[in-house]
Protein backbone atom coordinates (compact mmCIF):
# COMPACT_ATOMS: atom_id res chain seq x y z
CA UNK A 1 0.00 0.00 0.00
CA UNK A 2 1.41 3.37 -0.98
CA UNK A 3 1.53 6.04 1.71
CA UNK A 4 -0.08 9.46 1.42
CA UNK A 5 -2.77 8.31 -0.97
CA UNK A 6 -5.56 10.88 -0.93
CA UNK A 7 -8.87 9.69 0.53
CA UNK A 8 -12.13 11.70 0.63
CA UNK A 9 -15.07 10.75 2.83
CA UNK A 10 -18.25 12.54 1.78
CA UNK A 11 -21.43 13.37 3.69
CA UNK A 12 -24.29 15.79 3.18
CA UNK A 13 -26.13 14.88 6.38
CA UNK A 14 -23.79 13.60 9.11
CA UNK A 15 -21.98 15.56 11.82
CA UNK A 16 -18.29 16.37 11.28
CA UNK A 17 -17.41 14.34 14.38
CA UNK A 18 -19.70 11.45 13.48
CA UNK A 19 -18.65 8.37 15.42
CA UNK A 20 -18.53 5.91 12.50
CA UNK A 21 -17.17 8.27 9.86
CA UNK A 22 -14.78 10.57 11.71
CA UNK A 23 -13.81 8.92 15.00
CA UNK A 24 -13.46 5.43 13.53
CA UNK A 25 -12.89 5.43 9.78
CA UNK A 26 -11.20 8.76 9.08
CA UNK A 27 -8.91 8.59 12.13
CA UNK A 28 -7.99 4.97 11.39
CA UNK A 29 -7.02 5.84 7.81
CA UNK A 30 -5.12 8.96 8.89
CA UNK A 31 -3.11 7.04 11.48
CA UNK A 32 -2.28 4.48 8.77
CA UNK A 33 -0.61 7.05 6.52
CA UNK A 34 -3.43 8.20 4.24
CA UNK A 35 -4.05 11.85 3.44
CA UNK A 36 -7.66 12.01 4.61
CA UNK A 37 -10.29 14.60 3.75
CA UNK A 38 -13.80 14.68 5.18
CA UNK A 39 -16.33 16.79 3.27
CA UNK A 40 -19.24 17.95 5.47
CA UNK A 41 -22.11 20.43 5.25
CA UNK A 42 -22.61 22.08 8.64
CA UNK A 43 -21.47 25.70 8.22
CA UNK A 44 -18.84 25.42 10.98
CA UNK A 45 -15.90 26.07 8.67
CA UNK A 46 -12.81 24.17 7.59
CA UNK A 47 -10.42 22.68 10.11
CA UNK A 48 -7.78 20.02 10.62
CA UNK A 49 -8.57 17.59 13.43
CA UNK A 50 -6.61 14.46 14.35
CA UNK A 51 -4.81 14.62 11.01
CA UNK A 52 -8.09 14.79 9.06
CA UNK A 53 -8.77 17.79 6.80
CA UNK A 54 -12.42 18.71 7.31
CA UNK A 55 -13.85 20.61 4.33
CA UNK A 56 -17.13 22.42 4.98
CA UNK A 57 -19.39 23.28 2.02
CA UNK A 58 -21.79 25.30 4.17
CA UNK A 59 -24.90 24.63 6.19
CA UNK A 60 -28.11 23.61 4.48
CA UNK A 61 -30.48 26.59 4.74
CA UNK A 62 -33.44 24.75 3.23
CA UNK A 63 -35.24 21.46 3.82
CA UNK A 64 -34.69 17.91 2.61
CA UNK A 65 -35.04 18.81 -1.07
CA UNK A 66 -32.41 21.55 -0.75
CA UNK A 67 -30.05 19.14 0.99
CA UNK A 68 -30.49 16.50 -1.70
CA UNK A 69 -29.91 19.00 -4.52
CA UNK A 70 -27.94 22.13 -3.67
CA UNK A 71 -25.90 20.65 -0.83
CA UNK A 72 -25.08 17.47 -2.76
CA UNK A 73 -23.92 19.61 -5.70
CA UNK A 74 -21.60 21.52 -3.36
CA UNK A 75 -20.24 18.27 -1.96
CA UNK A 76 -19.50 17.13 -5.50
CA UNK A 77 -17.68 20.39 -6.31
CA UNK A 78 -15.53 20.01 -3.18
CA UNK A 79 -14.86 16.35 -3.99
CA UNK A 80 -13.70 17.23 -7.49
CA UNK A 81 -11.36 19.91 -6.13
CA UNK A 82 -9.77 17.45 -3.69
CA UNK A 83 -9.07 15.03 -6.58
CA UNK A 84 -8.81 12.01 -4.29
CA UNK A 85 -7.71 8.49 -5.14
CA UNK A 86 -10.70 7.00 -3.34
CA UNK A 87 -14.10 8.53 -2.60
CA UNK A 88 -16.09 7.03 0.28
CA UNK A 89 -19.81 7.96 0.27
CA UNK A 90 -21.88 7.88 3.48
CA UNK A 91 -25.35 9.01 2.36
CA UNK A 92 -27.74 7.47 -0.21
CA UNK A 93 -28.44 10.93 -1.68
CA UNK A 94 -24.77 11.06 -2.71
CA UNK A 95 -25.19 8.14 -5.11
CA UNK A 96 -25.83 10.44 -8.06
CA UNK A 97 -22.46 12.15 -7.55
CA UNK A 98 -20.90 8.76 -6.90
CA UNK A 99 -22.03 7.83 -10.40
CA UNK A 100 -20.40 11.01 -11.73
CA UNK A 101 -17.16 10.23 -9.92
CA UNK A 102 -17.14 6.75 -11.43
CA UNK A 103 -17.62 8.30 -14.87
CA UNK A 104 -14.56 10.42 -14.06
CA UNK A 105 -12.58 7.22 -13.55
CA UNK A 106 -12.41 7.42 -9.75
CA UNK A 107 -12.53 4.62 -7.18
CA UNK A 108 -15.83 4.87 -5.29
CA UNK A 109 -17.01 3.13 -2.12
CA UNK A 110 -20.59 3.34 -0.89
CA UNK A 111 -21.09 2.81 2.84
CA UNK A 112 -24.61 1.53 3.62
CA UNK A 113 -25.20 2.57 7.23
CA UNK A 114 -28.88 1.63 7.01
CA UNK A 115 -31.23 -0.33 4.77
CA UNK A 116 -32.80 2.76 3.21
CA UNK A 117 -35.62 1.03 1.28
CA UNK A 118 -36.82 -0.41 4.60
CA UNK A 119 -36.20 2.89 6.37
CA UNK A 120 -38.42 4.72 3.87
CA UNK A 121 -41.29 2.42 4.82
CA UNK A 122 -41.25 3.93 8.32
CA UNK A 123 -41.00 7.63 7.40
CA UNK A 124 -43.86 9.36 9.28
CA UNK A 125 -43.97 12.35 6.92
CA UNK A 126 -44.75 10.16 3.89
CA UNK A 127 -48.19 8.88 2.94
CA UNK A 128 -48.19 5.02 3.12
CA UNK A 129 -48.79 4.77 -0.63
CA UNK A 130 -45.83 7.07 -1.32
CA UNK A 131 -43.69 5.12 1.15
CA UNK A 132 -44.15 1.91 -0.81
CA UNK A 133 -43.60 3.68 -4.13
CA UNK A 134 -40.41 5.47 -3.07
CA UNK A 135 -39.07 2.38 -1.31
CA UNK A 136 -39.41 0.31 -4.50
CA UNK A 137 -38.06 3.16 -6.64
CA UNK A 138 -34.98 3.59 -4.48
CA UNK A 139 -34.39 -0.18 -4.41
CA UNK A 140 -34.06 -0.08 -8.20
CA UNK A 141 -31.80 2.99 -8.16
CA UNK A 142 -29.66 1.56 -5.36
CA UNK A 143 -29.02 -1.65 -7.32
CA UNK A 144 -28.24 0.31 -10.48
CA UNK A 145 -25.74 2.59 -8.72
CA UNK A 146 -24.08 0.06 -6.42
CA UNK A 147 -23.24 -2.23 -9.34
CA UNK A 148 -21.06 0.61 -10.67
CA UNK A 149 -19.04 1.15 -7.51
CA UNK A 150 -15.76 -0.50 -6.62
CA UNK A 151 -16.96 -1.72 -3.23
CA UNK A 152 -20.03 -1.63 -1.02
CA UNK A 153 -19.56 -1.53 2.74
CA UNK A 154 -22.47 -2.78 4.85
CA UNK A 155 -22.80 -1.79 8.49
CA UNK A 156 -24.55 -5.08 9.31
CA UNK A 157 -24.77 -8.62 7.97
CA UNK A 158 -28.47 -8.09 7.19
CA UNK A 159 -27.62 -5.21 4.83
CA UNK A 160 -24.85 -7.29 3.23
CA UNK A 161 -27.30 -10.14 2.67
CA UNK A 162 -29.68 -7.76 0.91
CA UNK A 163 -26.96 -6.81 -1.57
CA UNK A 164 -25.96 -10.45 -1.94
CA UNK A 165 -29.48 -11.30 -3.14
CA UNK A 166 -28.96 -8.77 -5.93
CA UNK A 167 -25.54 -10.27 -6.80
CA UNK A 168 -23.75 -7.19 -5.48
CA UNK A 169 -20.53 -7.85 -3.57
CA UNK A 170 -20.31 -6.25 -0.13
CA UNK A 171 -18.04 -6.42 2.91
CA UNK A 172 -19.39 -6.01 6.43
CA UNK A 173 -17.66 -3.42 8.61
CA UNK A 174 -19.63 -3.31 11.82
CA UNK A 175 -20.07 -0.10 13.78
CA UNK A 176 -18.64 -1.60 16.94
CA UNK A 177 -17.29 0.66 19.73
CA UNK A 178 -13.74 1.80 20.25
CA UNK A 179 -12.23 -0.13 23.14
CA UNK A 180 -12.11 1.95 26.32
CA UNK A 181 -13.68 5.07 24.80
CA UNK A 182 -16.81 5.06 26.97
CA UNK A 183 -15.50 3.01 29.88
CA UNK A 184 -15.04 4.68 33.27
CA UNK A 185 -14.38 2.33 36.17
CA UNK A 186 -17.10 2.73 38.78
CA UNK A 187 -17.86 0.16 41.48
CA UNK A 188 -21.43 -1.09 41.39
CA UNK A 189 -21.94 -0.05 45.01
CA UNK A 190 -21.28 3.54 43.90
CA UNK A 191 -23.69 3.51 40.95
CA UNK A 192 -26.93 5.43 41.15
CA UNK A 193 -30.37 4.00 40.51
CA UNK A 194 -30.33 5.33 36.95
CA UNK A 195 -30.71 3.95 33.45
CA UNK A 196 -29.70 5.65 30.21
CA UNK A 197 -31.21 6.03 26.77
CA UNK A 198 -28.65 7.44 24.33
CA UNK A 199 -29.32 8.58 20.77
CA UNK A 200 -31.91 10.24 18.56
CA UNK A 201 -35.30 10.50 20.26
CA UNK A 202 -38.37 9.75 18.15
CA UNK A 203 -41.69 7.95 18.27
CA UNK A 204 -40.41 5.08 16.11
CA UNK A 205 -37.58 4.58 18.63
CA UNK A 206 -40.12 3.99 21.39
CA UNK A 207 -39.90 7.18 23.44
CA UNK A 208 -43.62 7.20 24.30
CA UNK A 209 -43.51 3.67 25.70
CA UNK A 210 -40.23 4.29 27.54
CA UNK A 211 -41.44 7.43 29.32
CA UNK A 212 -44.74 5.72 30.14
CA UNK A 213 -42.74 2.86 31.68
CA UNK A 214 -41.06 5.32 34.04
CA UNK A 215 -44.45 6.21 35.56
CA UNK A 216 -44.35 2.93 37.49
CA UNK A 217 -40.74 3.23 38.76
CA UNK A 218 -40.37 5.75 41.58
CA UNK A 219 -36.89 4.61 42.63
CA UNK A 220 -35.10 4.88 39.24
CA UNK A 221 -34.25 7.86 37.04
CA UNK A 222 -34.08 7.67 33.23
CA UNK A 223 -31.23 9.73 31.79
CA UNK A 224 -32.43 10.77 28.36
CA UNK A 225 -29.37 11.77 26.31
CA UNK A 226 -30.02 12.98 22.78
CA UNK A 227 -32.21 15.30 20.77
CA UNK A 228 -35.90 15.01 19.90
CA UNK A 229 -36.69 14.68 16.21
CA UNK A 230 -39.95 16.55 16.71
CA UNK A 231 -40.71 19.41 19.12
CA UNK A 232 -44.39 18.40 19.26
CA UNK A 233 -43.36 14.92 20.37
CA UNK A 234 -41.13 16.41 23.06
CA UNK A 235 -43.98 18.57 24.36
CA UNK A 236 -46.27 15.53 24.37
CA UNK A 237 -44.02 13.22 26.41
CA UNK A 238 -43.15 16.00 28.85
CA UNK A 239 -46.81 15.86 29.88
CA UNK A 240 -46.68 12.13 30.64
CA UNK A 241 -46.73 11.14 34.32
CA UNK A 242 -43.51 9.18 33.77
CA UNK A 243 -41.61 12.38 32.93
CA UNK A 244 -41.25 13.06 36.67
CA UNK A 245 -38.63 10.28 36.67
CA UNK A 246 -36.78 11.54 33.58
CA UNK A 247 -33.63 13.65 33.53
CA UNK A 248 -33.39 15.18 30.05
CA UNK A 249 -29.81 16.07 29.11
CA UNK A 250 -30.12 16.87 25.42
CA UNK A 251 -27.00 16.32 23.31
CA UNK A 252 -23.83 15.49 25.26
CA UNK A 253 -20.24 14.98 24.14
CA UNK A 254 -18.62 11.56 24.41
CA UNK A 255 -16.85 12.37 27.68
CA UNK A 256 -20.09 13.43 29.37
CA UNK A 257 -21.86 10.36 27.97
CA UNK A 258 -19.24 8.06 29.49
CA UNK A 259 -19.79 9.68 32.92
CA UNK A 260 -23.56 9.15 32.72
CA UNK A 261 -23.04 5.54 31.66
CA UNK A 262 -20.64 4.98 34.55
CA UNK A 263 -23.39 5.92 37.01
CA UNK A 264 -26.07 3.84 35.26
CA UNK A 265 -27.24 0.32 36.04
CA UNK A 266 -28.49 -0.35 32.48
CA UNK A 267 -28.74 1.03 28.96
CA UNK A 268 -32.04 0.98 27.07
CA UNK A 269 -32.67 0.39 23.34
CA UNK A 270 -36.38 -0.32 22.91
CA UNK A 271 -36.95 0.59 19.27
CA UNK A 272 -40.39 -0.22 17.87
CA UNK A 273 -40.66 -3.04 15.27
CA UNK A 274 -40.30 -0.92 12.13
CA UNK A 275 -38.97 -2.70 9.00
CA UNK A 276 -35.56 -1.05 9.34
CA UNK A 277 -35.26 -1.84 13.05
CA UNK A 278 -35.96 -5.56 13.14
CA UNK A 279 -32.72 -6.47 11.33
CA UNK A 280 -30.70 -3.50 12.55
CA UNK A 281 -27.70 -3.51 14.86
CA UNK A 282 -27.81 -0.31 16.94
CA UNK A 283 -24.37 0.89 17.93
CA UNK A 284 -25.81 2.03 21.25
CA UNK A 285 -26.30 -1.59 22.39
CA UNK A 286 -22.59 -2.25 21.99
CA UNK A 287 -21.62 1.10 23.52
CA UNK A 288 -23.61 0.24 26.66
CA UNK A 289 -21.88 -3.13 26.76
CA UNK A 290 -18.48 -1.46 26.33
CA UNK A 291 -19.16 0.64 29.44
CA UNK A 292 -19.85 -2.52 31.46
CA UNK A 293 -23.60 -2.18 32.01
CA UNK A 294 -26.41 -4.59 31.05
CA UNK A 295 -28.80 -3.75 28.23
CA UNK A 296 -32.60 -3.72 27.98
CA UNK A 297 -33.53 -4.25 24.34
CA UNK A 298 -36.43 -4.96 22.01
CA UNK A 299 -37.23 -8.66 21.60
CA UNK A 300 -36.32 -8.82 17.89
CA UNK A 301 -34.86 -12.19 16.92
CA UNK A 302 -31.31 -10.98 16.15
CA UNK A 303 -31.18 -8.87 19.33
CA UNK A 304 -32.56 -11.77 21.38
CA UNK A 305 -29.83 -14.02 19.96
CA UNK A 306 -27.15 -11.59 21.16
CA UNK A 307 -28.67 -11.47 24.64
CA UNK A 308 -28.97 -15.25 24.81
CA UNK A 309 -25.43 -15.81 23.53
CA UNK A 310 -23.72 -13.28 25.78
CA UNK A 311 -26.21 -13.23 28.68
CA UNK A 312 -25.77 -9.50 29.01
CA UNK A 313 -29.29 -8.16 29.41
CA UNK A 314 -33.06 -8.50 29.15
CA UNK A 315 -35.34 -8.58 26.09
CA UNK A 316 -38.76 -6.90 26.27
CA UNK A 317 -41.74 -6.12 24.08
CA UNK A 318 -40.91 -2.51 23.10
CA UNK A 319 -44.59 -1.68 22.73
CA UNK A 320 -45.36 -2.75 26.30
CA UNK A 321 -44.41 -0.13 28.94
CA UNK A 322 -45.13 -2.63 31.72
CA UNK A 323 -42.48 -5.07 30.41
CA UNK A 324 -39.95 -2.26 30.10
CA UNK A 325 -40.63 -1.10 33.67
CA UNK A 326 -40.38 -4.66 35.03
CA UNK A 327 -36.96 -5.11 33.39
CA UNK A 328 -35.68 -1.84 34.86
CA UNK A 329 -37.02 -2.70 38.32
CA UNK A 330 -35.45 -6.19 38.16
CA UNK A 331 -31.98 -4.81 37.48
CA UNK A 332 -32.40 -2.12 40.14
CA UNK A 333 -33.32 -4.74 42.74
CA UNK A 334 -30.73 -7.33 41.63
CA UNK A 335 -27.50 -5.36 41.40
CA UNK A 336 -25.24 -8.42 41.66
CA UNK A 337 -26.93 -10.05 38.66
CA UNK A 338 -26.85 -6.73 36.79
CA UNK A 339 -23.11 -6.48 37.46
CA UNK A 340 -22.55 -10.01 36.11
CA UNK A 341 -24.52 -9.13 32.97
CA UNK A 342 -22.43 -5.99 32.54
CA UNK A 343 -19.18 -7.93 32.99
CA UNK A 344 -20.21 -10.51 30.39
CA UNK A 345 -21.14 -7.76 27.94
CA UNK A 346 -17.82 -6.00 28.45
CA UNK A 347 -15.94 -9.27 27.95
CA UNK A 348 -17.78 -9.84 24.65
CA UNK A 349 -16.80 -6.35 23.49
CA UNK A 350 -13.14 -6.97 24.31
CA UNK A 351 -13.09 -10.33 22.54
CA UNK A 352 -15.33 -9.76 19.52
CA UNK A 353 -17.46 -6.63 19.17
CA UNK A 354 -14.89 -3.84 18.92
CA UNK A 355 -13.52 -1.38 16.36
CA UNK A 356 -9.96 -2.73 16.56
CA UNK A 357 -11.13 -5.83 14.70
CA UNK A 358 -13.29 -3.91 12.22
CA UNK A 359 -10.56 -1.35 11.47
CA UNK A 360 -8.32 -4.10 10.11
CA UNK A 361 -11.06 -5.02 7.64
CA UNK A 362 -11.30 -1.37 6.56
CA UNK A 363 -7.54 -1.13 5.95
CA UNK A 364 -7.49 -4.43 4.04
CA UNK A 365 -10.29 -3.15 1.81
CA UNK A 366 -8.48 0.10 1.03
CA UNK A 367 -5.27 -1.78 0.37
CA UNK A 368 -7.00 -4.07 -2.11
CA UNK A 369 -8.48 -1.11 -4.00
CA UNK A 370 -5.12 0.64 -4.31
CA UNK A 371 -3.12 -2.29 -5.67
Amino acid sequence: MKEFKKIAHLTSAHDRYDTRIFLKMCKTLSLSGFNVFFVVADGKGNENSSGVSIVDVGENKGGRISRMTKVVNKVYAAAKEIDADIYHLHDPELMRIGNKLKNDGKIVIFDAHEDLPKQILSKPYLNPIFRNFFSKLFTIYERYSCRKYDQIISATSAIRNKFKKSNISSVVINNYPILGELRIENAWKDKKNEVIYLGGISSIRGIRQLVNAMEHIDSVILNLVGEFSDKKLEAEVRDYLGWKNVEFHGFKNRNDVSKIMANSIAGVVTFLPAPNHVDSQPNKMFEYMSSGIPIIVSNFSSWTKLINDVKCGICVDPENPEEISQAIKYLAKNKQEAEKMGDRGLSAIKNEYNWSIESKKLLELYGSLLI
